[in-house]
C-alpha cells in the first residue's frame, strides 16, 4: 500500500514555523503514544534544532505503562524531556505547565532577579491528529483552538495566552514532505494522521489486521480466532459483527471501517505499534 499525502498548506506551515521558532523558549512536540517514532517528523526536528524540547506522549491511556516508560527513556537527553499525557484528562494542563516552568527555570529566575515576571513562550508541534489543539484547550480551560478527530483540522498558526506568564503557539499538523518509510506511513494512517479520503480503507484495515494478528486484540474484540490471512479474518469480523449485504454476503468494506475505528478509539485494548 503506497501512501503519500502532503497538502500544500503544510509547506507554508513549515516555513512559518521556521520563522517563529526564534520567538519561543521551548518546543512542545506532541506524539501519539501508539507510534512515537513515526510521529517524529525530520523536518520538525530540523526546525527545532537548538531548542529545548518537551516530548508529549499523548493518548497515553491507549498504551501500557511499561511501553511508555521505554519511550520516555529513549526520548530524554540533553535539553530533551518527555512526559506522558492524555490531553483530554483534567490533569494534563498542570503536568505540561509544570514541565514548561521547570525547563525554563533559568529564564524565570533571571527575570525575577530583575523584578520582572517572565513570560514563557512555547511552540506546539506534531503530526496531524496527535492532539495538539485538544492539549492547548485543556491548558486554557476553554476551546480556543479548533479541534477534530481527523487529520488537517488546524490550518493556521495561532498564539494562545494560557496565563499572563505562559503563551503557546498552536501550529497545523505537519507530515514529512515524502513518506518513503512504508511502515511509518502505515502507522500514521492507522492513527488517523493521514486523511482517510486519500486512503483505501479496506486495504488499510487488512494491513492493520496483519499487524495485530497474534496479539489477541482481534480475538478479544470480535471473538474470532487469529488464524488465516488478513482477508479471511476480515470476513470473520464482518460475520461476527453482523455486517451483511443483501443475499447474506459479508460487508467487508463496513467491517474494515469498524476495525480502523475500533483501533483508533482504543476499543481493542491498550496497543502500541512501535516498541522503544
Amino acid at each position: 500500500m503506497i501512501i503519500n499525502w502532503f497538502p500544500g498548506h503544510m509547506t507554508k506551515s513549515l516555513r512559518e514555523m521556521e520563522e517563529k521558532i526564534k520567538l519561543v523558549d521551548a518546543v512542545v512536540y506532541v506524539l501519539d503514544s501508539r507510534a512515537p517514532f513515526s510521529c517524529i517528523n525530520p523536518e520538525l526536528n530540523r526546525i527545532s534544532e537548538g531548542k529545548t524540547i518537551i516530548f508529549v506522549l499523548n493518548k497515553s491511556d491507549l498504551v501500557e505503562s511499561r511501553d511508555l516508560n521505554g519511550w520516555i527513556t529513549r526520548l530524554e537527553g540533553e535539553r530533551r524531556f518527555a512526559v506522558r499525557l492524555n490531553s483530554t484528562a483534567s490533569n494534563a494542563s498542570k503536568t505540561l505547565a509544570d514541565m514548561l516552568r521547570k525547563v525554563c527555570a533559568d529564564k524565570i529566575e533571571k527575570k525575577r532577579a530583575r523584578g520582572i515576571n517572565a513570560v514563557i513562550r512555547a511552540m506546539v508541534v506534531g503530526v496531524p491528529n496527535s492532539g495538539k489543539s485538544t492539549l492547548i484547550n485543556n491548558l486554557c480551560g476553554k476551546s480556543k483552538a479548533k479541534t477534530g478527530n481527523k487529520a488537517g483540522v488546524t490550518r493556521g498558526q495561532q498564539w494562545v495566552r494560557i496565563t499572563p506568564q505562559l503563551e503557546v503557539l498552536d501550529t497545523p499538523g505537519t507530515l514529512y514532505p515524502r513518506l518513503d518509510d512504508k511502515t511509518a506511513a502505515l502507522n500514521l494512517a492507522f492513527i488517523g494522521s493521514i486523511r482517510d479520503e486519500v486512503l483505501d480503507m479496506r486495504e488499510l484495515a487488512l494491513e492493520l489486521i496483519g499487524r495485530l494478528s497474534g496479539s489477541g486484540a482481534l480475538e478479544k474484540r470480535y471473538g474470532i480466532p487469529e488464524t488465516g490471512d488478513a482477508a479471511a479474518m476480515l470476513e470473520k469480523i464482518a460475520a461476527a459483527r453482523g455486517f451483511l449485504l443483501k443475499g447474506g454476503e459479508t460487508d467487508t468494506d463496513r467491517a474494515a471501517l469498524a476495525v480502523i475505528d475500533d483501533f483508533r478509539k482504543g476499543r481493542m485494548g491498550k496497543l502500541i505499534l512501535e516498541k522503544a
